[in-house]
């Protein structure tokens, strides 16, 4: 009877047999290189596919990103056992893609039931100022909500001028990475970092010499830039949206913004010592309860936002549903990557590895923030950092105190390089969504890395001089 259920049925089935939820962990000292081809697979694809086949990718990438998951999970299945791969996938899912996921919805969802109305003009002086009022937003909303309060906004202030992608990829570097950089509360990697101990205020006191530095040379970048557009192309003859006051509406979800990061603050602060098993995955009561909090806290924003509002914002799902579904896919298929970069000096990255260290095993911070940095353009910021986070010893106390510097480097290296590709950080995809819905021609993936690789890789270049 067995044998004629779909493979995945299969798996299902002998998760949950007596006796086998317990199974050995990916151990990616046992790994090759070619199990993460398919993760680069799922990169490939999303870098070539809206090039090539815009309307395909368009219809079908949701099953492009199942197709890679599978190609994972099938080959895993039969070298390891459907057990072992089945623990893979709930332990993506479980301590990872839905925490991930429900956070954005809380977040995309009540940051989309505020409306800014009316219309701006976007001369280089507001711009900046919008850019500069996002980046403090940031750390108190985070990267996710701030982004997507002010996108909008921003994108109707500049839906009368000839040339406007400039904007919404400084807003990508600012609003949606670097701003982050404040606080746990503005970027999931810091946040990953306070769930392990380190202290809220560690990473205000020390990440804000950097976040500001960057931040002030990236919005003298921009005014330059936007204000040689301004004057060379200067606006179209009719301007799109109509002169209005501005006015601001469903206020009320400023008070579940508040919400949200009380649900955050609550999962690291509280320790209830309760954890669930699920197939292998721990789940502790205070991150079940917070993923709980979260769903509910975006429902009743739902529940409490009149539609005109949503409305007034162009409000829909489409670029939720295409982070969602993409990151479903990154997230299992990127489990041998990370399981291989854990494995360390026994893994097939020993020489990677190896580069963050002397020879006698000291840390080299400028090849931290490099290393967690360049890894975490490709394969998410967040458990990027946490490899690098154990890596360098694992312990947040010794990390705080002693190796300060390391901690430094890494949470820098995650939360700044997240900027230079669409997948760095999951805001990133989001913005651009909002903007082509719009009708902004934004930059493919390797285009959008030549502004990044432009602007940022200067950048990152001269923070390394200044801060290593």
């Amino acid at each position: 009877m067995l044998k004629i259920l779909p493979p995945t049925l299969v798996t299902l089935a002998l998760l949950l047999l007596p006796g086998l939820a317990h199974a050995a962990d990916l151990d990616g000292a046992r790994l090759s290189l070619a199990w993460i081809l398919p993760f680069a697979g799922i990169l490939l694809s999303i870098a070539i596919f809206p090039l090539v086949a815009p309307h395909f990718w368009h219809t079908h990438f949701g099953k492009i990103a199942a197709l890679w998951a599978a190609l994972l999970l099938a080959p895993l299945a039969w070298v390891f056992g459907p057990t072992l791969a089945g623990q893979v996938v709930v332990h993506a899912l479980l301590a990872e893609y839905i925490p991930f996921i429900l956070l954005l919805f809380a977040l995309y969802t009540v940051s989309g039931g505020i409306l800014v109305w009316g219309n701006l003009h976007g001369s280089a002086k507001l711009n900046t100022g919008l850019l500069a009022l996002g980046t403090l937003l940031a750390s108190v909303m985070g990267t996710t909500g701030a982004a997507m309060l002010l996108i909008r906004p921003l994108l109707k202030a500049n839906d009368n001028r000839q040339h406007n992608v400039h904007v919404v990829v400084f807003f990508i570097f600012l609003v949606a990475n670097i701003g982050g950089g404040l606080t746990p509360l503005g970027d999931p990697p810091l946040f990953l970092g306070f769930l392990k101990g380190v202290s809220f205020f560690w990473t205000v006191q020390h990440m804000w010499p950097s976040v500001l530095f960057a931040s002030v040379v990236l919005l003298a970048v921009f005014f330059v830039i936007d204000s040689y557009y301004f004057r060379k192309e200067g606006v179209l003859p009719r301007d799109p949206s109509k002169d209005s006051p501005l006015k601001l509406y469903g206020k009320r979800n400023f008070w579940l913004i508040g919400a949200i990061v009380a649900a955050v603050l609550m999962s690291g602060l509280w320790k209830s010592g309760v954890e669930f098993d699920m197939f292998g995955t721990h789940v502790a009561l205070e991150s079940a309860a917070r993923d709980v909090l979260l769903l509910l806290i975006g429902l009743l924003s739902l529940w409490i936002t009149p539609k005109q509002v949503r409305a007034g914002n162009e409000f829909n799902w489409d670029p939720i549903l295409e982070v969602a579904k993409l990151f479903a896919g990154i997230f299992i298929t990127i489990a041998p990557a990370i399981a291989i970069l854990r494995a360390g000096e026994a893994g097939h990255l020993a020489a990677l590895v190896k580069t963050v260290s002397t020879a006698t095993g000291e840390p080299i911070d400028v090849m931290y923030f490099w290393m967690t940095g360049i890894l975490s353009s490709f394969l998410d910021n967040a458990p990027t950092y946490l490899v690098f986070f154990n890596l360098a010893d694992g312990d947040a106390t010794h990390l705080m105190g002693p190796m300060a510097s390391t901690l430094l480097a890494i949470s820098m290296g995650a939360v700044f390089m997240g900027a230079n590709t669409y997948i760095g950080n999951a805001p990133n995809f989001m913005v651009k969504a909002i903007a082509e819905q719009r009708g902004i021609r934004m930059p493919s993936f390797f285009g959008f890395m030549a502004w990044s690789g432009a602007i940022l890789l200067p950048l990152f270049l001269l923070m390394t001089w200044v801060f290593f």
